[in-house]
């Protein structure tokens, strides 16, 4: 069974900075999409970015690839460092994994973790 588990949310303010993780259990193997989600209030959850681990490619979403990056210690740890926030960042941001070599929707979800952005 795979587990995943966010830590790291908090407030801060605008123009500074947080590092979100994920610890994954469960994997059968180190072939894995693991991605970013948020959802703020009143809207959907999207795409943040994602690391596929066959072949390293990662991808952000354009209102956050200036500022955010995503890094991988091995196949199970993930980390988000977000940098230069802005109250629109302020959203439930969640770990999610996929067992695949290029589909990074997951069908494997964490529990969010909370960040706001305000002064």
């Amino acid at each position: 069974q795979v587990l995943l588990v966010e830590s790291g949310g908090g407030l801060v303010q605008p123009g500074g900075s947080l590092r979100l993780s994920c610890a994954a259990s469960g994997f059968i193997d180190g072939h894995y999409v693991m991605s970013w989600y948020r959802q703020a209030p009143g809207k959907e959850r999207e795409l943040v970015a994602y690391s596929m681990s066959v072949g390293g490619k990662i991808r952000y979403v354009d209102s956050v690839k200036d500022r955010f990056r995503i890094s991988r210690d091995n196949a199970t740890n993930m980390s988000l460092q977000m940098n230069d926030l802005k109250p629109d960042d302020t959203a439930v941001y969640y770990c999610g994994a996929r067992h695949s070599s290029y589909n990074y929707i997951p069908d494997h979800w964490g529990q969010g973790t909370q960040v706001t952005v305000s002064s």
